[in-house]
């Protein structure tokens, strides 16, 4: 008894009233106070004080129900106004309805129905409300909990954030009304100027424009969409960033970068990306694959750069290279391979590091390379090879011979089939070559030197070629030709760098240990409402119907805490089945005077039915249901499948009144799933149900 000990030094005074009336008929118990011209009725419980127009008072019972513009006070934390309250001074739940507002020093709360629990400091709605919150902007709900202390509320199913700024929608959402923080969880998005933001789990800063998503996450930013195990976004810095497995689509240009760890510039229209990083660009019919240990890609989408820094690599199927460094620029359709400067033509190391291009049967080296495409066609055009231009085929019958061509500078064009045609080496020009005759026998090994030399191809061996201001030259029988005289100055034949595949671009890379995720934790759905602790309240406050008027009203309206039905007020829900009815939800007021009671009609001569299996359960329970119509309904505990046993029947008079009714059975441990089962036989039958609730009995 000590909570009511507790309680009964707060009853509710009146503080002011103009009338005061009894009306034992209608209000047994009860005064009736109503307000003059001068002011309203004042009421006060400890730090709560309410006007209203009007309001029933039972002393006995603590309980108040206050109408016409009624004004709640709760110090200076709590301001909330409505149509209606029921207050109930022992268990210090209130029931607010008809245009509720409530504010504190950080946001508004606006419904249609509202509760408001003094103990835990709570408020409540459960059929759609709307939260302002200054800047942070307006937040819309089905179901809204304020938890007041901590200034945190938690909406659920169909929310919407909507600012100057921004636009979020959510299934479940966690909002600090003194930070701004906003937490999502279920299918949300984030919808900017600059950006919108997929994800199933994530957060935004709404103060600050910035957040995070870390799960099943995107951020769609004009034309590219951004994809990782973790995003970051800022949208004051019109910045993205993100971490592991990612992938950035360029929806205009038709590439994908991918890597472990990525930054988007908006403003700057820049990519950075690394950690085995790839950008694969389409190409006619044909796809680009390029990797380094950093690729940047910048400038608008007209005039898109890739830039490719330290090992850098390509792949095409009819063509790859490799260099310190690659830069392509879609517009020109220049592709450069370039040595960079930190390697010195002393350095040992210096020709590997010679920028290299394979195409078909052909390596071709030099200090830079350039490789020009038709823009509009996509098709290759041209190749430029600048100083030490030295191109290597191997001779297609001998093992050990090589067909070299080395120069200053190299000139070489492309037919339609992207496969290198015609090749000019000028300037000190060296070349060896096998000559063949239309047998393919060889006839000798040519070597010469000239001014610059000109060679057609076809199918990747040479089909001619003509010297120009020939300074030497010799055709040599292969037993005759030294042997030390069969590479150029230079000769690095470097097949075994050659990327015959995507998975070869990565072959010399070291693993990459990506970082553990650390961030959000799994949304932990709020605990009820109606609690343990609430429901203990107002046990202890007593068994009366106007002791717990205000307590009864809510918790019916919901249903227990307990309750093991799913969707228990929407039978037209999937969770239950129907046969030979017609579910109308809605249609007239339940028991709590909202038009929230559904209406059950006979659509056949047959008998029509509902019912909602359970789990297989062992225990004692309890099948409730408020219900009124005319006719006869059959309430049932039943078994699922084999012979449908009825564990509990009874028939039940309808009448034109809501009355509650319940059948019991305690079910033993017999392996079978169970149902709660509404029927009827007649098709005049007319059924309104409401609250519909099984719940399971404790054994004390």
């Amino acid at each position: 008894m000590g909570f009511i000990h507790s309680q009964e030094k707060k009853k509710i005074e009146i503080e002011y009233a103009g009338r005061l009336n009894v009306d034992e008929e209608n209000y047994p118990g009860a005064k009736i106070l109503t307000r003059d011209e001068s002011q309203q009725v004042h009421i006060i419980q400890g730090s709560i004080h309410m006007w209203s127009d009007k309001a029933i008072y039972y002393g006995d019972e603590n309980f108040i129900q206050a109408y016409g513009n009624v004004h709640l006070v709760q110090g200076d934390t709590i301001n909330m106004t409505s149509k209606y309250v029921e207050y109930s001074g022992f268990t210090q739940l209130a029931f607010a309805s008809g245009e509720v507002v409530l504010t504190d020093p950080n946001s508004t709360i606006s419904s249609d129905t509202l509760y408001f629990d003094r103990v835990k400091q709570q408020a409540f709605y459960k059929d759609g409300g709307t939260v302002v919150k200054d800047t942070s902007g307006t937040i819309t709900s089905k179901v809204g909990r304020y938890y007041m202390e901590q200034k945190k509320y938690q909406f659920v199913d169909d929310v919407k954030l909507v600012n100057k700024d921004a636009t979020i929608n959510s299934n479940y959402f966690d909002f600090y009304s003194d930070t701004g923080y906003a937490y999502l969880y279920g299918p949300s998005t984030i919808t900017t100027t600059e950006s919108k933001t997929y994800t199933e789990k994530g957060f935004y800063d709404t103060k600050n424009k910035n957040g995070y998503a870390v799960k099943k996450s995107k951020i769609h930013y004009d034309n590219r969409i951004i994809e990782g195990d973790s995003l970051y976004f800022d949208d004051t810095k019109k910045f993205a960033s993100a971490t592991n497995n990612i992938k950035v689509t360029d929806t205009i240009n038709h590439s994908v970068a991918k890597g472990h760890y990525a930054e988007v510039f908006k403003a700057q229209d820049s990519l950075f990306i690394t950690k085995r990083a790839l950008v694969v660009t389409k190409q006619e019919n044909d796809s680009i694959y390029m990797h380094a240990d950093k690729i940047m890609v910048t400038g608008k989408p007209e005039n898109r750069i890739v830039r490719a820094f330290y090992n850098a690599k390509f792949y095409k199927s009819d063509m790859s290279g490799k260099a310190d460094s690659i830069h392509s620029n879609q517009k020109t359709g220049i592709t450069q391979l370039i040595n960079l400067a930190r390697f010195s033509s002393q350095d040992v190391f210096s020709t590997k590091r010679r920028p290299i291009l394979w195409n078909i049967e052909n390596q071709m080296t030099g200090d830079t390379i350039h490789i020009i495409a038709n823009t509009k066609t996509e098709k290759l055009d041209s190749l430029l090879v600048f100083n030490n231009a030295f191109i290597i085929s191997k001779d297609t019958i001998s093992k050990e011979g090589y067909n070299q061509i080395f120069g200053i500078k190299l000139t070489g064009l492309f037919n339609d089939d992207n496969k290198l045609r015609k090749v000019d080496i000028v300037k000190n020009a060296e070349s060896i070559f096998y000559a063949r005759n239309d047998k393919q026998e060889l006839v000798g090994i040519d070597k010469a030197r000239s001014g610059s030399i000109s060679i057609l191809f076809a199918d990747g061996d040479i089909e001619e070629y003509t010297r120009f201001n020939q300074i030497d030259g010799s055709l040599y029988p292969e037993s005759k030709y030294p042997e030390k005289e069969k590479r150029l100055k230079g000769f690095d034949w470097r097949e075994n760098e050659r990327p015959l595949s995507v998975e070869d671009l990565f072959k010399d890379d070291e693993p990459v240990i990506l970082p553990v995720i650390k961030g959000l934790e799994d949304y932990i759905p709020q605990d009820s409402f109606f609690d343990e602790e609430l429901l203990e309240r107002v046990k202890q406050a007593g068994q009366g119907f106007i002791v717990n008027r205000a307590a009864n009203h809510v918790i019916n309206s919901m249903g227990s805490f307990n309750n093991i039905l799913k969707s228990a007020n929407e039978l037209d829900a999937s969770d239950w089945v129907v046969g030979n009815l017609t579910v109308t939800p809605n249609v007239t007021k339940g028991p709590d005077d909202q038009k929230t009671a559904d209406k059950l009609s006979n659509k056949t001569k047959n008998g029509g039915y509902i019912y909602q299996a359970v789990p297989n359960l062992t225990g004692k329970f309890k099948f409730s249901a408020s219900l009124k119509g005319k006719g006869k309904v059959y309430m049932h505990l039943q078994e699922v499948g084999k012979d449908y046993t009825n564990y509990k029947i009874e028939t039940i008079n309808l009448t034109d009144s809501w009355e509650r009714h319940s059948i019991s059975v305690l079910k033993d441990n017999d392996g079978n799933n169970f149902r709660v089962y509404l029927s009827q036989t007649s098709p005049s039958d007319e059924i309104y149900v409401w609250g519909a609730e099984l719940i399971e009995i404790p054994d004390n």
